[in-house]
Protein backbone atom coordinates (compact mmCIF):
# COMPACT_ATOMS: atom_id res chain seq x y z
CA UNK A 1 0.00 0.00 0.00
CA UNK A 2 1.61 3.32 -0.70
CA UNK A 3 1.90 6.66 2.07
CA UNK A 4 -1.29 7.80 0.36
CA UNK A 5 -3.68 5.20 0.70
CA UNK A 6 -2.74 4.12 4.14
CA UNK A 7 -3.41 7.79 5.30
CA UNK A 8 -6.89 7.66 3.62
CA UNK A 9 -7.81 4.31 5.43
CA UNK A 10 -6.42 5.93 9.00
CA UNK A 11 -8.90 8.47 8.32
CA UNK A 12 -12.04 7.23 7.52
CA UNK A 13 -10.92 4.69 10.37
CA UNK A 14 -11.26 8.10 12.69
CA UNK A 15 -14.26 9.46 10.93
CA UNK A 16 -15.67 6.28 11.91
CA UNK A 17 -14.47 6.30 15.53
CA UNK A 18 -15.60 9.80 15.68
CA UNK A 19 -18.92 9.05 13.97
CA UNK A 20 -19.83 5.78 17.01
CA UNK A 21 -18.25 7.65 19.71
CA UNK A 22 -20.30 11.06 19.22
CA UNK A 23 -23.01 12.07 21.33
CA UNK A 24 -26.32 12.64 19.76
CA UNK A 25 -26.09 16.21 19.74
CA UNK A 26 -23.35 16.12 17.66
CA UNK A 27 -24.79 13.98 15.32
CA UNK A 28 -27.62 16.14 14.80
CA UNK A 29 -25.35 19.33 14.10
CA UNK A 30 -23.10 17.17 12.05
CA UNK A 31 -26.29 16.23 9.58
CA UNK A 32 -27.57 19.78 10.49
CA UNK A 33 -24.95 21.15 8.59
CA UNK A 34 -25.14 19.34 5.74
CA UNK A 35 -28.85 21.21 4.68
CA UNK A 36 -28.28 24.48 2.82
CA UNK A 37 -31.76 25.87 3.36
CA UNK A 38 -31.56 25.04 7.14
CA UNK A 39 -28.23 26.60 7.29
CA UNK A 40 -29.70 30.14 5.90
CA UNK A 41 -32.32 29.91 7.68
CA UNK A 42 -30.91 29.78 10.63
CA UNK A 43 -28.34 32.69 9.68
CA UNK A 44 -31.61 34.90 8.57
CA UNK A 45 -33.18 33.59 12.06
CA UNK A 46 -30.26 34.87 14.41
CA UNK A 47 -29.78 38.30 12.40
CA UNK A 48 -33.77 38.76 13.40
CA UNK A 49 -33.47 37.36 16.74
CA UNK A 50 -30.07 39.96 17.35
CA UNK A 51 -32.34 42.71 15.58
CA UNK A 52 -35.36 42.49 18.04
CA UNK A 53 -32.79 41.62 20.80
CA UNK A 54 -30.91 45.28 20.47
CA UNK A 55 -33.84 46.97 18.67
CA UNK A 56 -33.24 49.98 21.39
CA UNK A 57 -30.34 50.35 20.16
CA UNK A 58 -30.35 49.88 16.29
CA UNK A 59 -33.64 51.68 15.83
CA UNK A 60 -33.20 55.52 16.18
CA UNK A 61 -36.37 56.89 17.50
CA UNK A 62 -38.72 55.34 20.01
CA UNK A 63 -41.83 53.81 18.51
CA UNK A 64 -44.48 54.00 21.34
CA UNK A 65 -44.62 58.19 20.55
CA UNK A 66 -47.20 59.13 18.55
CA UNK A 67 -46.19 61.78 16.48
CA UNK A 68 -42.84 61.60 16.62
CA UNK A 69 -42.31 63.39 13.70
CA UNK A 70 -45.77 65.38 12.87
CA UNK A 71 -44.70 67.05 10.25
CA UNK A 72 -43.97 63.70 8.10
CA UNK A 73 -46.95 61.44 9.12
CA UNK A 74 -47.40 59.31 5.94
CA UNK A 75 -44.18 59.77 4.73
CA UNK A 76 -42.47 58.27 2.48
CA UNK A 77 -39.37 55.83 3.02
CA UNK A 78 -36.29 58.17 2.88
CA UNK A 79 -33.54 56.35 1.50
CA UNK A 80 -29.65 57.27 2.06
CA UNK A 81 -27.64 57.41 -0.95
CA UNK A 82 -24.02 58.97 -1.06
CA UNK A 83 -24.47 60.78 -4.73
CA UNK A 84 -27.15 63.25 -6.26
CA UNK A 85 -27.43 65.72 -9.43
CA UNK A 86 -24.99 68.12 -6.82
CA UNK A 87 -22.32 65.56 -7.08
CA UNK A 88 -21.11 63.00 -4.27
CA UNK A 89 -20.31 62.70 -0.50
CA UNK A 90 -18.80 60.79 1.56
CA UNK A 91 -20.64 60.31 4.13
CA UNK A 92 -24.53 58.92 3.78
CA UNK A 93 -27.16 61.20 3.54
CA UNK A 94 -31.03 62.30 2.82
CA UNK A 95 -32.34 65.37 1.26
CA UNK A 96 -34.32 67.45 3.78
CA UNK A 97 -38.29 67.15 2.75
CA UNK A 98 -41.08 70.16 3.12
CA UNK A 99 -45.36 69.03 3.29
CA UNK A 100 -47.87 70.94 1.62
CA UNK A 101 -51.93 70.14 0.94
CA UNK A 102 -52.21 70.43 -3.39
CA UNK A 103 -54.85 70.67 -5.03
CA UNK A 104 -54.14 67.92 -7.84
CA UNK A 105 -54.87 65.35 -5.12
CA UNK A 106 -57.71 66.79 -3.41
CA UNK A 107 -55.47 68.41 -1.06
CA UNK A 108 -54.28 65.35 0.12
CA UNK A 109 -50.02 66.03 1.72
CA UNK A 110 -47.34 66.24 -1.05
CA UNK A 111 -44.37 65.97 0.06
CA UNK A 112 -41.50 67.68 -1.42
CA UNK A 113 -37.52 66.90 -1.84
CA UNK A 114 -35.31 69.76 -1.23
CA UNK A 115 -32.43 68.31 -3.06
CA UNK A 116 -30.60 71.40 -2.40
CA UNK A 117 -30.45 70.60 1.47
CA UNK A 118 -28.29 67.77 2.90
CA UNK A 119 -28.54 66.10 6.13
CA UNK A 120 -25.37 64.17 6.76
CA UNK A 121 -26.10 60.61 8.54
CA UNK A 122 -24.31 60.26 11.57
CA UNK A 123 -23.51 57.06 13.77
CA UNK A 124 -23.81 56.81 17.51
CA UNK A 125 -26.13 59.52 18.11
CA UNK A 126 -27.80 60.31 21.50
CA UNK A 127 -31.70 59.83 21.51
CA UNK A 128 -34.29 58.84 23.18
CA UNK A 129 -33.72 56.86 26.12
CA UNK A 130 -34.55 53.38 26.15
CA UNK A 131 -33.60 50.57 28.69
CA UNK A 132 -31.73 47.15 26.94
CA UNK A 133 -32.61 43.98 27.88
CA UNK A 134 -35.36 46.07 29.94
CA UNK A 135 -33.00 47.18 32.91
CA UNK A 136 -29.84 48.42 30.98
CA UNK A 137 -30.09 52.32 30.58
CA UNK A 138 -28.87 53.87 27.72
CA UNK A 139 -29.72 56.67 24.99
CA UNK A 140 -27.05 56.16 22.25
CA UNK A 141 -28.94 54.89 19.15
CA UNK A 142 -27.01 53.46 15.72
CA UNK A 143 -27.64 56.23 13.23
CA UNK A 144 -29.59 59.16 13.17
CA UNK A 145 -29.45 62.78 10.85
CA UNK A 146 -27.88 66.10 11.68
CA UNK A 147 -30.61 68.87 11.86
CA UNK A 148 -33.30 66.28 11.20
CA UNK A 149 -35.10 63.42 11.10
CA UNK A 150 -34.94 59.86 9.27
CA UNK A 151 -37.45 57.20 8.10
CA UNK A 152 -35.74 54.35 6.50
CA UNK A 153 -39.47 52.15 5.87
CA UNK A 154 -41.14 55.56 6.32
CA UNK A 155 -43.89 56.85 8.78
CA UNK A 156 -47.42 55.66 9.90
CA UNK A 157 -50.69 57.73 10.35
CA UNK A 158 -49.60 58.73 13.21
CA UNK A 159 -45.81 60.23 12.39
CA UNK A 160 -44.11 56.76 14.50
CA UNK A 161 -41.31 55.81 12.58
CA UNK A 162 -42.64 51.99 10.78
CA UNK A 163 -38.66 50.75 10.91
CA UNK A 164 -38.41 51.12 14.65
CA UNK A 165 -41.45 49.70 15.26
CA UNK A 166 -40.61 46.97 12.97
CA UNK A 167 -37.87 45.99 14.83
CA UNK A 168 -39.57 46.29 18.63
CA UNK A 169 -42.55 44.53 17.15
CA UNK A 170 -39.71 41.81 15.97
CA UNK A 171 -38.70 41.76 20.00
CA UNK A 172 -42.27 41.62 20.74
CA UNK A 173 -43.33 38.45 19.00
CA UNK A 174 -40.50 36.60 19.97
CA UNK A 175 -41.09 37.23 23.55
CA UNK A 176 -45.01 36.34 23.15
CA UNK A 177 -43.69 33.44 21.40
CA UNK A 178 -41.07 32.08 24.22
CA UNK A 179 -43.40 32.73 26.90
CA UNK A 180 -45.70 30.99 25.25
CA UNK A 181 -43.56 27.48 24.27
CA UNK A 182 -42.23 27.34 27.88
CA UNK A 183 -45.50 27.60 29.52
CA UNK A 184 -46.94 25.01 26.32
CA UNK A 185 -43.20 22.65 27.09
CA UNK A 186 -43.40 22.20 30.98
CA UNK A 187 -47.67 21.57 30.66
CA UNK A 188 -46.50 19.14 28.04
CA UNK A 189 -43.67 17.62 30.24
CA UNK A 190 -45.74 17.18 33.25
CA UNK A 191 -48.98 15.65 31.42
CA UNK A 192 -47.53 13.48 29.10
CA UNK A 193 -44.85 12.23 31.28
CA UNK A 194 -47.75 11.02 34.10
CA UNK A 195 -49.68 10.11 31.06
CA UNK A 196 -47.39 7.77 29.38
CA UNK A 197 -45.56 6.57 32.39
CA UNK A 198 -48.82 5.28 34.36
CA UNK A 199 -51.07 4.51 31.90
CA UNK A 200 -54.08 2.73 32.48
CA UNK A 201 -57.20 5.07 34.38
CA UNK A 202 -54.72 7.73 34.87
CA UNK A 203 -53.54 7.72 31.12
CA UNK A 204 -57.28 7.37 30.12
CA UNK A 205 -58.38 10.35 32.12
CA UNK A 206 -55.73 12.53 30.95
CA UNK A 207 -56.13 11.80 27.42
CA UNK A 208 -60.15 12.86 27.70
CA UNK A 209 -58.77 16.39 29.33
CA UNK A 210 -55.83 16.82 26.07
CA UNK A 211 -58.90 16.36 23.76
CA UNK A 212 -60.68 18.65 25.19
CA UNK A 213 -58.58 21.73 25.38
CA UNK A 214 -57.79 20.77 21.61
CA UNK A 215 -60.97 21.21 20.55
CA UNK A 216 -61.49 24.33 22.32
CA UNK A 217 -61.62 27.03 19.51
CA UNK A 218 -58.70 30.13 20.08
CA UNK A 219 -60.95 32.81 18.68
CA UNK A 220 -64.31 32.49 20.83
CA UNK A 221 -61.98 31.68 23.69
CA UNK A 222 -59.52 35.48 23.20
CA UNK A 223 -63.12 37.51 22.06
CA UNK A 224 -64.39 36.00 25.49
CA UNK A 225 -61.33 36.93 27.44
CA UNK A 226 -61.08 40.48 25.63
CA UNK A 227 -64.65 40.68 27.01
CA UNK A 228 -63.55 40.45 30.48
CA UNK A 229 -60.45 42.56 29.94
CA UNK A 230 -60.81 46.07 31.26
CA UNK A 231 -60.02 48.56 28.72
CA UNK A 232 -57.51 50.60 31.22
CA UNK A 233 -55.49 47.35 31.36
CA UNK A 234 -51.70 48.24 30.93
CA UNK A 235 -50.15 46.76 27.76
CA UNK A 236 -48.03 44.88 29.55
CA UNK A 237 -50.41 42.96 31.22
CA UNK A 238 -51.91 42.35 28.07
CA UNK A 239 -49.13 40.71 27.00
CA UNK A 240 -48.72 38.67 30.14
CA UNK A 241 -52.17 37.27 29.43
CA UNK A 242 -52.19 36.79 26.11
CA UNK A 243 -49.01 35.29 26.29
CA UNK A 244 -50.05 32.66 29.39
CA UNK A 245 -53.56 31.71 27.36
CA UNK A 246 -51.34 31.41 23.71
CA UNK A 247 -48.85 28.67 26.39
CA UNK A 248 -52.18 26.71 27.84
CA UNK A 249 -53.82 26.05 24.61
CA UNK A 250 -50.51 24.82 23.02
CA UNK A 251 -49.69 22.08 25.18
CA UNK A 252 -51.81 18.91 23.70
CA UNK A 253 -49.74 18.51 20.35
CA UNK A 254 -46.29 18.14 22.61
CA UNK A 255 -47.80 16.33 25.32
CA UNK A 256 -48.97 13.55 23.14
CA UNK A 257 -45.90 13.25 21.42
CA UNK A 258 -44.56 12.90 25.15
CA UNK A 259 -46.55 10.39 26.00
CA UNK A 260 -46.25 8.38 23.03
CA UNK A 261 -42.75 7.98 23.71
CA UNK A 262 -42.86 7.23 27.25
CA UNK A 263 -45.20 4.27 26.43
CA UNK A 264 -42.67 2.64 24.14
CA UNK A 265 -39.67 3.31 26.71
CA UNK A 266 -41.32 2.79 30.18
CA UNK A 267 -41.00 -0.90 29.77
CA UNK A 268 -36.93 -0.83 28.53
CA UNK A 269 -34.75 -3.00 30.60
CA UNK A 270 -33.26 0.77 31.90
CA UNK A 271 -36.16 1.67 33.56
CA UNK A 272 -36.70 -1.45 34.96
CA UNK A 273 -33.58 -1.62 36.88
CA UNK A 274 -33.79 2.08 37.55
CA UNK A 275 -37.40 0.85 39.81
CA UNK A 276 -35.78 -2.04 41.20
CA UNK A 277 -32.51 0.27 42.67
CA UNK A 278 -35.32 2.33 44.55
CA UNK A 279 -35.79 5.29 42.11
CA UNK A 280 -39.35 6.91 42.04
CA UNK A 281 -41.31 7.52 39.83
CA UNK A 282 -40.37 11.37 39.28
CA UNK A 283 -36.90 10.59 39.72
CA UNK A 284 -37.07 7.53 36.59
CA UNK A 285 -39.21 10.15 34.11
CA UNK A 286 -37.12 12.80 34.98
CA UNK A 287 -33.56 11.25 34.82
CA UNK A 288 -33.67 8.42 32.56
CA UNK A 289 -37.08 8.70 30.38
CA UNK A 290 -37.40 12.47 29.10
CA UNK A 291 -33.52 12.55 28.39
CA UNK A 292 -33.86 9.71 25.79
CA UNK A 293 -35.67 12.16 23.63
CA UNK A 294 -34.23 15.42 24.85
CA UNK A 295 -33.17 16.02 21.01
CA UNK A 296 -36.91 15.51 19.67
CA UNK A 297 -38.48 17.67 22.25
CA UNK A 298 -36.01 20.50 21.15
CA UNK A 299 -37.39 20.46 17.65
CA UNK A 300 -40.87 20.04 18.50
CA UNK A 301 -40.99 23.52 20.46
CA UNK A 302 -38.52 24.96 17.52
CA UNK A 303 -41.42 24.18 15.06
CA UNK A 304 -44.22 25.24 17.50
CA UNK A 305 -42.76 28.71 17.81
CA UNK A 306 -43.68 30.16 14.02
CA UNK A 307 -47.24 28.92 15.29
CA UNK A 308 -46.97 30.88 18.43
CA UNK A 309 -46.28 33.63 16.45
CA UNK A 310 -48.21 33.44 14.10
CA UNK A 311 -50.77 33.27 17.22
CA UNK A 312 -50.20 36.72 18.61
CA UNK A 313 -49.92 38.32 14.95
CA UNK A 314 -53.41 37.03 14.14
CA UNK A 315 -55.18 37.86 17.64
CA UNK A 316 -53.17 41.31 17.63
CA UNK A 317 -54.87 41.86 13.95
CA UNK A 318 -58.19 41.20 14.70
CA UNK A 319 -57.87 43.21 17.91
CA UNK A 320 -58.30 40.61 20.54
CA UNK A 321 -54.40 40.59 21.41
CA UNK A 322 -51.89 43.08 22.02
CA UNK A 323 -52.87 46.90 21.35
CA UNK A 324 -50.96 50.11 21.17
CA UNK A 325 -48.52 51.63 22.06
CA UNK A 326 -47.07 47.99 22.05
CA UNK A 327 -45.16 47.56 18.48
CA UNK A 328 -46.38 43.80 17.46
CA UNK A 329 -46.75 42.76 13.88
CA UNK A 330 -50.59 42.59 14.20
CA UNK A 331 -50.96 46.09 15.34
CA UNK A 332 -49.12 47.49 13.10
CA UNK A 333 -50.85 45.28 10.09
CA UNK A 334 -53.95 46.85 11.87
CA UNK A 335 -53.10 50.60 10.37
CA UNK A 336 -52.45 48.91 6.68
CA UNK A 337 -55.95 47.36 6.30
CA UNK A 338 -57.69 50.32 4.61
CA UNK A 339 -57.91 50.83 0.79
CA UNK A 340 -56.44 54.35 0.77
CA UNK A 341 -53.05 52.57 2.90
CA UNK A 342 -53.31 50.05 -0.19
CA UNK A 343 -53.41 52.42 -3.04
CA UNK A 344 -51.31 55.29 -1.47
CA UNK A 345 -48.94 54.22 1.12
CA UNK A 346 -47.55 50.73 0.47
CA UNK A 347 -44.85 51.07 2.59
CA UNK A 348 -47.06 50.08 5.32
CA UNK A 349 -46.29 46.44 4.54
CA UNK A 350 -42.53 46.46 4.55
CA UNK A 351 -43.63 44.76 8.16
CA UNK A 352 -44.75 41.93 6.45
CA UNK A 353 -41.59 41.14 4.85
CA UNK A 354 -39.99 40.65 8.43
CA UNK A 355 -42.99 38.43 9.30
CA UNK A 356 -42.12 36.48 6.39
CA UNK A 357 -38.90 36.17 7.28
CA UNK A 358 -39.19 35.28 10.81
CA UNK A 359 -41.83 32.52 10.66
CA UNK A 360 -40.29 30.70 7.62
CA UNK A 361 -36.90 30.96 9.01
CA UNK A 362 -38.38 29.37 11.78
CA UNK A 363 -39.92 26.86 9.75
CA UNK A 364 -36.64 25.74 8.18
CA UNK A 365 -34.71 25.42 10.51
CA UNK A 366 -37.57 23.41 12.61
CA UNK A 367 -37.61 21.34 9.47
CA UNK A 368 -34.32 20.73 9.68
CA UNK A 369 -33.72 20.04 12.83
CA UNK A 370 -35.88 16.97 12.25
CA UNK A 371 -34.54 15.87 9.16
CA UNK A 372 -31.36 15.50 11.46
CA UNK A 373 -33.17 14.21 14.58
CA UNK A 374 -34.73 11.11 12.85
CA UNK A 375 -31.62 8.74 12.17
CA UNK A 376 -34.23 6.85 9.40
CA UNK A 377 -34.44 10.11 6.94
CA UNK A 378 -33.90 9.62 3.38
CA UNK A 379 -31.33 12.63 3.72
CA UNK A 380 -29.13 10.61 5.75
CA UNK A 381 -28.14 7.79 3.65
Amino acid sequence: MTDTSINETLDDQTAKEAYFTASQRQLIWARFKKQRAAMVAAMVLVVLIVSGIFAPFLSPYDPTIAGRDKDYTNGAPQIPQFCDANGCSMRPFIHAVTRERSLATNFRWVTKIDEDTRLPMQFFVTGDRYKLFGFIPGSIHLFGVEGGKIHIFGTDEDGQDIFSRTLHAIWTSLQVGAIGVFIAFVLALIIGGVSGYYGGWIDGVIQMVTDAVRTVPAIPLFMAVAAFMPPEMSAEARFFYISIILGFIGWPTLARRVRTHLLTERNQEYVLAAQLCGASSSHVIRRHLLPSFTSYIIVDLVISFPYMVLSETALSFIGLGLKDPVSSLGVMLQKATSADVMLNYQWYFIPVIFFIALVMAFVFVGDGLRDAADPYSESHK
